[in-house]
């Protein structure tokens, strides 16, 4: 069975049940109350007569009994509405009755009586001289009078009642035509409420369908807070995610196509000169006075070669998390020191001087041989874009750590090139792409994810033929991050 019709059979019997049980008590309460507004006009009626019939001897101050006549007029009268008495004295002896009327009073109900009380009947059977099966039954109101505190007469006055009956009977069938409407009201109503919430279930599929078939971009509305809604923001959230996802996937497989694009190139050119070489040691073209040049050429390529492999497996361990971190405090004067006497052949060749600027004993809180690694490269990276030029290497204590500038006056980069010195084989300068120093263009890259690994930041700004700076900062024992790292 669809969901429609079982939500649709719900919503209708808990309304039915509902609109049943109030019947019920409505009829109940009717009934009730029909009864004791009959027994209080019985009660009216009764104290009416008894006021016209009865008669005092206002010299002795005694009660001299009830007018025949008034009785009997007040019987012709309350006949016509179909109420019938009985007059009784205080020996329990009937002293009128209206058409026969003949109750019965009990031994139990004349002590009650006596006491005051007035007693009602809602069904008795008294003999009665009325030609109609119909009226056998009546409700009946026995009620006490009193003369100077003492008992002078008891009325018991009573209706059919099947006069009763014959309201309740109109109420019912009211009661039914109203019932059998309220039921197709009802009908209607739990089908609006049981499709307000299947469509929005139906909602839901067909943006399931949707992000089957791979549009992840599909919303489902979301109005208000209840769990329908909760399950929307749910689904959305989810579409939310696997859209980020979809993307992040796109980027990867770009990254790795963009990555084997780059690995090949870069591989391309030396191993086709090492297999010209190769191929002309093979067949003796190259000249005997030349081939310790060759060799000397293929040496140089094979290491270019392991370099760039190993770049690249560094690369994607730093950026795995995957490199073992042993972090420490040392003196970063004695490492930029022995870095500046490593470089001096190099800067000699290009005619750059490297400049120190770092407070002798200064701390700092990182790996010994990734503060290597970051610093050699970049100063590599210095000169290699710098001829005839000043290579300065700054350091001071800051705030929560360390800053390190390093700063040069060679060709500079544009603001399109900056955005793009941390990809991977990204170089700035094609013309020198194939330079013995930082030929691979992963240097920065390593940089880069090497110091956001420590916690710390790096920037750059570079002006075209101004020259280039790098800051970097290392934060203390105190801010750096938790590594987690294998």
């Amino acid at each position: 069975m669809k969901l429609l019709y079982r939500l649709m059979i719900a919503f209708f019997t808990v309304i039915i049940t509902l609109m049943a049980v109030l019947s019920l008590a409505f009829i109940n309460v009717t009934n009730e109350t029909m009864y004791r507004n009959t027994w209080n006009q019985l009660k009216t009626y009764s104290d009416s007569l008894v006021q016209d019939a009865i008669r005092y001897d206002t010299v002795n101050r005694k009660f001299r009994g009830f007018e025949n006549q008034a009785l009997l007029s007040n019987a012709a009268l309350l006949s016509n509405q179909h109420v019938h008495f009985a007059v009784f004295d205080v020996n329990q002896k009937q002293t009128f009755a209206s058409n026969g009327f003949t109750p019965q009073i009990s031994k139990s109900d004349w002590k009650k009586l006596s006491k005051g009380k007035t007693i009602y009947l809602r069904i008795t059977r008294p003999q009665i001289n009325v030609h109609n099966s119909d009226h056998s039954a009546m409700t009946e109101v026995i009620r006490p009078y009193f003369y100077r505190k003492k008992l002078i007469a008891v009325v018991s006055i009573a209706t059919f009642v099947s006069v009763v009956e014959e309201n309740m009977h109109q109420l019912k069938i009211n009661l039914a035509v109203a019932f059998l409407i309220a039921t197709l009201v009802a009908l209607i109503i739990s089908y609006i409420m049981a499709r307000s919430i299947t469509g929005r279930i139906d909602r839901l599929r067909v943006a399931t369908r949707q992000v089957s078939k791979g549009n992840y971009q599909v919303k489902v509305p979301v109005n208000g807070k209840d769990e329908m809604d909760d399950l929307a923001r749910s689904f959305n959230q989810m579409t939310t995610a696997l859209r980020e996802s979809d993307q992040e996937i796109r980027r990867q497989e770009e990254r790795r196509r963009k990555f084997l694009a780059d690995a090949a190139h870069e591989m391309r050119t030396p191993l086709t000169t090492i297999n010209g070489l190769l191929e002309g040691l093979q067949y003796d073209a190259i000249p005997e006075e030349d081939r310790k040049h060759s060799l000397e050429l293929m040496r140089n390529d094979t290491q270019r070669l392991i370099r760039l492999v190993n770049d690249n497996l560094d690369y994607e361990k730093i950026r795995t998390n995957q490199i073992s971190m042993e972090r420490k405090l040392f003196d970063c004067s004695a490492v930029l020191t022995n870095l500046k006497e490593q470089f001096a052949k190099r800067a000699g060749e290009k005619g750059d001087e490297i400049q120190l600027d770092v407070p002798e004993g200064l701390l700092v809180y990182a790996d010994y041989d990734r503060f290597v690694q970051i610093m050699f490269n970049i100063i590599q990276n210095a000169i290699q874009f710098t001829d005839n030029g000043l290579i300065k290497v700054t350091a001071r204590k800051v705030k929560h750590g360390c800053e390190f500038k390093i700063s040069d006056n060679g060709i500079g980069m544009t603001d399109e090139q900056l955005k793009n010195i941390w990809e991977r084989f990204y170089k700035a300068d094609q013309s020198r792409s194939n330079s013995q120093y930082g030929e691979s263009g992963l240097g920065l890259s390593i940089v880069h994810e090497l110091v956001t690994l420590h916690g710390g930041k790096i920037s750059v700004k570079s002006q075209p033929k101004k020259g280039t700076t790098f800051t970097l900062f290392f934060p203390d024992q105190h801010n750096a991050p938790h590594l987690n790292v294998q």
